[in-house]
């Protein structure tokens, strides 16, 4: 008896048997599915996080002011900085635009919590408004939907005109045109000239979508007697040595800045991909434990699927008696249980992988809000050759077992 031929016994055995196969599949279904269905998760949310850096530069950061200023180490308060100032900011986008041909923006946040409204609606107070310049949407990834971005103009007129986000056109206008539409914030009208296109937040947040964009002079009109701290976010591209840029854009804000020789940087620089490196990092790690997590679910299958096997060596001690007078050798009655097993595993693993591509995506989709469909081709791989492998492991002792039975005592089983 060839291997095809065993084939084709192992899938009678399995028509014979449909309830007991359908439900030995069904636990290594479950494995497959949890070990393909975390795997297919975490490549979903990495390939959003990657496709939400893929139009900046790698040569793209940003200089701001620490984020950590006031909070306590060791009892003691970190230093305070000193605000980077509009004058700062603008003698920094100069010099760099000369030395190195780049592109620079300038951006100051107005305000976190902010209530904007249109006639009798009105937004939630959490929009953030944001005074840029033309260059900051193309710059940081934003793309118009609908309408114009900022022109020469509306920033040196400091002209009350607005760029808003998706979910801020939503709530606002329902569907409706808001182009050239009066909205009231900060207890200021502007003209909506242009909205973004939905770009949404790791998490499942909807940050970047609440967000209202105003010219960079009308912004700090809207600031009154407030301090603003303006980011710098640069990009180079013409430049190869990425870590060249940014140690010579270090260098010139720390000039800029004063900052004394030998002391630490008044400032701080984030590089664009910084935030996908360190969760590609963090994936490597979520992956080997999903990775084990499957494993794990899988080895129970195996040891159910081994029982299983080793009750229908019992079940059918009289037809192996039966193979065994008409000529069956040992390594015949093994290979038919061994091949038996491993179609099961291959049965219930194609469908442990529909459902774990299907229920990976719906979490990936979940969390990251991307839209995009992953089919992790090479875990679907891993995944199959593991069914094969928990085959041969949950199948090898009742094939043994059954090809050692004696051909005299297996007939005289009832």
């Amino acid at each position: 008896m060839n291997i095809k031929e065993n084939v084709y016994e192992g899938l009678r055995s399995i028509q014979a048997n449909v309830l007991r196969t359908v439900l030995t599949a069904l636990i290594i279904a479950i494995g497959i599915t949890s070990l393909v269905g975390i795997l297919t998760a975490i490549e979903g949310i990495q390939s959003s996080v990657n496709s939400s850096f893929a139009d900046l530069g790698a040569n793209t950061f940003t200089v701001r002011n620490h984020e950590d200023r006031g909070r306590r180490t060791g009892g003691r308060a970190r230093k305070r900085y000193p605000d980077v100032s509009y004058r700062q900011a603008v003698s920094f986008a100069n010099e760099f635009r000369q030395g190195f041909d780049a592109t620079v923006s300038l951006s100051a946040p107005v305000g976190g919590a902010i209530q904007v409204k249109y006639l009798s609606k009105k937004t939630n107070p959490n929009v953030s408004v944001v005074a840029a310049d033309e260059a900051y949407l193309g710059i940081n990834g934003y793309k118009i939907d609908l309408g114009r971005n900022f022109s020469r103009t509306d920033q040196e007129k400091s002209l009350n005109v607005a760029i808003m986000g998706q979910e801020v056109a939503r709530n606002l206008f329902e569907g409706r045109d808001p182009i050239n539409k009066q909205i009231t914030l900060m207890g200021a009208r502007f003209t909506v000239i242009g909205v973004l296109e939905k770009k949404g937040s790791l998490g499942g947040g909807t940050g970047s979508d609440r967000i209202i964009l105003v010219p960079l002079e009308t912004g700090r009109g809207l600031a009154a007697n407030r301090s603003l701290t303006f980011n710098i976010t640069a990009s180079a591209p013409d430049i190869q040595d990425g870590e060249y840029v940014i140690e010579e854009a270090r260098g010139l804000m720390r000039r800029v800045r004063n900052d004394a020789l030998g002391t630490p940087d008044s400032f701080e620089i984030q590089r664009a991909d910084a935030l996908a490196k360190d969760f590609e990092n963090i994936t490597g790690y979520l992956r080997l434990g999903g990775f084990g997590i499957g494993i794990i679910t899988l080895l129970g299958a195996s040891i159910a699927l081994m029982n299983i096997m080793l009750v229908s060596v019992t079940e059918r001690t009289r037809e192996i008696g039966i193979r065994k007078s008409l000529g069956a050798t040992p390594k015949v009655i093994r290979l038919q249980f061994l091949i038996e097993a491993i179609v099961i595993c291959i049965i219930g693993g194609l469908g442990g992988l529909l459902f774990g591509i299907l229920i990976g995506n719906l979490i990936s989709n979940t969390v990251s809000q991307s839209g995009s469909f992953v089919v992790p081709w090479l875990w679907m791989l891993v995944g199959i050759m593991i069914c094969v492998l928990v085959g041969v492991i949950s199948g090898i002792y009742p094939a043994i077992k059954a090809s050692r039975l004696d051909p005299i005592e297996a007939l005289r089983y009832e």
